[in-house]
């Protein structure tokens, strides 16, 4: 019987164990969970057809520190600093390093001649 009460007192932790990273919300979130769309707005700038990108936190834990792979970010207009700034000739930052939650998306504009990637290099997560 004692062997049983063990065992059932084993499973019981464990099941508590496994619940607990989501009931506190310490489900591991990461880069993956930044997603970043654009699409063109139908505005033409000296030439370049005009892309909005939009940055979005699908995690619920905000992520700040957010660097993008961006190779300089060509624009023949001027881009917001404030929602993407160049770090070196290969990455930028997003909102200046501030944290991105989950429901305020980041939005900017550019103009050039194709739409750029943006992808995901890191981020800091806070839970």
């Amino acid at each position: 019987m004692e062997y049983r009460g063990t065992i059932f007192l084993f499973f019981l932790v464990s099941l508590f164990l496994a619940n607990s990273n989501q009931v506190l919300g310490t489900q591991p979130c990461g880069p993956s969970d930044i997603v970043i769309t654009q699409s063109r707005t139908n505005k033409v700038v000296e030439g370049k057809p005009e892309y909005v990108v939009s940055i979005s936190n699908a995690c619920k834990c905000a992520q700040s520190k957010v660097v993008v792979r961006c190779y300089g970010l060509s624009s023949v207009e001027s881009v917001d600093s404030r929602a993407i700034r160049p770090v070196d000739d290969e990455r930028c930052v997003l909102g200046g390093g501030r944290p991105i939650s989950k429901g305020t998306p980041l939005k900017f504009k550019y103009a050039w001649m194709t739409p750029q990637d943006f992808p995901v290099i890191s981020s800091t997560i806070h839970c």
